[in-house]
């Protein structure tokens, strides 16, 4: 599998869902911000949720949330989410906790052992790594509605003024 023909392609099929530029911009800022969280066995669902409540794209909401969580950032979020929500809470969660979960999430695991993992974990882990991986997805999640706006509005003015032309 071509991992830049895969990019492409996704960003192709973002820029030309239909919709208005806001709710795909709004939509794959949804995406981002859902998938910056460590919720791995949630995130379908807290898109689908947040993109009805909000009347964003799912569709964008989707895409963006599978390009940002993936099986090669799937490590670095949850580190970061954990070393985020060390620094900002009061709780010293220790990383041996984390990855033995993260490898249970990241397997071929049934959602009742994974919420199982999840669950095992405690309140002061859920604490930090929900808090750290809040403060995360954020800043990304709002820059990435500006970002994907622009480039929506961009890429079907160029499209219609191709129209035009012809």
């Amino acid at each position: 599998m071509n991992l830049k023909r895969s990019a492409k392609f996704a960003y192709l099929r973002l820029l030309r869902t239909k919709g208005t530029p806001r709710a795909i911009a709004g939509g794959a800022a949804i995406g981002v911000f859902v998938g910056l969280t460590p919720t791995i066995p949630f995130h379908t669902l807290m898109v689908f949720l947040l993109s009805l409540l909000s009347r964003t794209s799912f569709l964008a909401g989707l895409i963006t949330s599978f390009a940002v969580c993936n099986p090669l950032t799937t490590l670095p979020i949850y580190f970061l989410s954990f070393k985020i929500g060390n620094l900002v809470t009061h709780y010293q969660l220790d990383w041996l906790q984390v990855s033995s979960v993260l490898h249970l999430l990241d397997g071929n695991h049934n959602l009742a052992a994974r919420l199982q993992a999840i669950t095992d974990l405690g309140l002061d882990t859920f604490t930090v790594m929900m808090i750290g991986g809040g403060l995360l997805a954020l800043l990304p999640g709002i820059a990435s509605y500006y970002l994907f706006y622009y480039l929506i509005v961009h890429y079907r003015q160029k499209r219609s003024s191709k129209h035009i032309l012809r």
